[in-house]
């Protein structure tokens, strides 16, 4: 599973992910980093990847498009950086991945995921 890291996450995300398996780029590294999240949520569908974030408005522009590519994993709460949310995710991740593959918007706060099916 590929993983394409929005902008409002850490760069350091992407080896964190690498260190467990995960194939995961920054943004920075492929894209212009002022791109509209549609575009972002664009690449994303192209090349397979789910999208990594801790923006809304991913799961708004799934939902008013109807969409069933890509996956998307929103990330909720404050301190979004690998150290202190990244175990969670990743078990998430492993919980959710079949979901993932298939389509679906997965929410990971502290203390638990949710994850809908997609469309939305």
């Amino acid at each position: 599973m590929k993983f394409l890291i929005d902008m409002n996450l850490s760069p350091l995300s992407s080896p964190f992910l690498a260190g467990h398996g995960y194939e995961g780029v920054h943004w920075s590294a492929i894209g212009d980093v002022s791109a509209p999240d549609s575009e972002i949520l664009q690449y994303a569908a192209e090349h397979s990847c789910v999208v990594f974030t801790h923006d809304l408005d991913f799961g708004m522009l799934l939902a008013a498009r109807k969409l069933l590519r890509p996956s998307v994993i929103q990330v909720r709460c404050q301190d979004v950086m690998p150290s202190a949310i990244g175990k969670t995710v990743v078990r998430a991740i492993a919980a959710a991945s079949a979901h993932l593959k298939a389509g679906a918007l997965v929410t990971v706060d502290p203390a638990r995921h949710r994850i809908r099916l997609l469309p939305i």
